[in-house]
This record gives C-alpha cells, structure tokens and sequence, in this order.
C-alpha cells in the first residue's frame, strides 16, 4: 500500500494494478486509497490479468469477481460503516484490540491459538502500518480509534 502511495505521489497518472491474495473489505478500500486503479485476485487466469493491466493503463478501474460482487455490494448498502485502521487486516485489528484492551503477547497468542512468535510478527506488522516504535505507542493510537474499550 505504501507503495502505491509514493508511486501515485510521485508519477500523477500511474496506472497502479493490484495483485494480491488479500479480499477483505479493509485492504480493497485502503488499496484504492493509496491511489491503485485495479484489484485482483492472485488465483486470476492468465489472459484476465493481461486484460486487466491493459483496462488499467487505458484508464479503467478493474476489480476480480469476487471483490467487485463486494463491493457493489457496500454501495448497494448506503455508506459503510468506517473501520478503524483500514490499513490492517482483520487479524492484525483484533490483535490491536486485544493489545488495547490490556492483554500481553501471550494471552493474546492463547486467545487466538496464535504462537506468540506470530503475535509478535503481526505486532511488527501493525507498528509499522501504524508508524509507532512501541506497544504504549500502539495502544495509545487503537484506543483513540476507539479500539480497547470492551
């Protein structure tokens, strides 16, 4: 996503397709965020996805089946309701909330039958999306994002 961020900052008009194993709601939204005019599935056929990079760079907006039944979908259903932290995944938000509402690496770990070691990982992963140096840092932003408090 930061790349394509800096992509789209720095080169106006690059067309930006992504190709990711990521469907939920939560990455697709932050991806056309960042400025990406596609989004598929890495499961696409082969001539779909020369389709795709040539419907993007003409300056089409393409998303796979999947994503796009979804996301017709939201828009079918008014606004969506806003989620916290859409640059995280869904684990990477619940291991957050877990964080900001008190719980060490290792109770966290036992209450999603984690391995700490992959607690740990995803709190990498969540420190550097949130761009914070520490859990106190961390928790400190989820619980302005109103994450924590049940």
């Amino acid at each position: 996503m930061e790349a394509t961020r800096q992509i789209t900052a720095k080169v106006p008009g690059t067309a930006v397709l992504m190709l990711t194993m990521f469907e939920d709601d939560a990455t697709v939204y932050t991806a056309m965020q960042a400025g990406a005019r596609g989004y598929l599935l890495k499961d696409v056929e082969q001539d779909e996805l020369v389709a795709a990079v040539r419907a993007v760079a003409a300056g089409q907006v393409i998303f796979g089946p999947a994503v796009a039944g979804r996301v017709l979908a939201q828009l079918g259903q008014g606004p969506a309701a806003e989620v916290p932290f859409p640059e995280l995944t869904e684990r990477e938000r619940e291991i957050l909330e877990l964080l900001a509402s008190g719980l060490r690496t290792a109770a966290i770990a036992e209450r999603l039958f984690l391995s700490p070691k992959t607690v740990s990982n995803h709190m990498t992963a969540i420190f550097a999306k949130l761009r914070v140096t520490d859990r106190a840092a961390a928790i400190v932003r989820a619980r302005e994002g109103g994450l924590g408090r049940g």
